[in-house]
């Protein structure tokens, strides 16, 4: 990832999008008074810096055969910790991996098949990764306002 500063226009973007992710760069232009050319050439440019990515989401509650879950991990050596944590970002069923404080390292956030997913996931993907101390699961029953990537 490229060192790339949001400036005022950027976020104006970015907060376009967050309201509408299929409005056109032209739209954008319009609504920010600038050239079409300059939106597109501002969202290359931010795309490319690896800090915005444009993508659909879907409503966690659409998923009749998928489930959510929270990972809370702990790792055995504190100077692996961004190593590690790049591990288990690349990991399938991971959405997304967060360092945390308190009494874990990580929180990961899971969409998996079925609760045997969630074994699966321990078993045949999170071992894989060295250094892992210990984890505990917590299964999502319910969530409001929460959107997930589909993959």
């Amino acid at each position: 990832m490229s060192k790339y500063t949001f400036d005022e226009t950027d976020w104006k973007i970015v907060d376009l999008l967050a309201q509408d992710g299929r409005i056109t760069a032209k739209a954008i232009a319009q609504e920010l008074g600038l050239a079409e050319a300059t939106i597109r050439n501002r969202l290359n440019r931010l795309t490319a810096s690896g800090k915005l990515k444009v993508s659909g989401l879907i409503n966690q509650d659409a998923f009749e055969d998928k489930v959510v879950a929270f990972v809370s991990i702990v790792i055995k050596e504190a100077k692996n910790l961004d190593a590690v944590g790049q591990q288990i970002a690349k990991l399938p069923s991971v959405q997304n991996v967060s360092i945390v404080s308190g009494g874990y390292d990580f929180l990961a956030e899971i969409l998996v098949s079925s609760n045997k997913g969630i074994i699966q996931f321990l078993q045949d993907e999170l071992s894989t990764i060295e250094g892992i101390g210990k984890s505990e699961t917590h299964l999502i029953l319910k969530s409001y306002n929460k959107w997930v990537s589909p993959s």
